[in-house]
């Protein structure tokens, strides 16, 4: 198993879009096959180290994971996110 984790900072001018942000993310949800786990929110705290947005993804092998790269769901939110986002992090690992 994958897990993919990725966290955002978004500009300052998009932040009133986290919601719809997070509802993207969940709109991938079912519709990617060899993704068996999809969990998204919006960070609470604000502390001086947060991330604004975290998207946690789990995929059956490596091979699901790289499929998810270039799935045809996947694409208009990522490009959404490349718009949106002033950074981002990212853990993979295997489980």
């Amino acid at each position: 198993m994958i897990r993919h984790i990725v966290m955002f900072k978004i500009k300052d001018e998009y932040k009133s879009e986290i919601p719809q942000l997070v509802k993207n993310f969940y709109g991938m949800k079912g519709k990617i096959e060899g993704m068996t786990e999809l969990e998204a929110g919006a960070d609470f705290l604000g502390s001086e180290r947060s991330y604004d947005l975290a998207l946690v993804t789990s995929f059956v092998d490596r091979a699901a994971f790289e499929a998810y790269q270039t799935h045809p769901v996947h694409q208009p939110v990522r490009k959404r996110m490349h718009e949106v986002r002033s950074a981002s992090v990212a853990c993979d690992y295997e489980y």
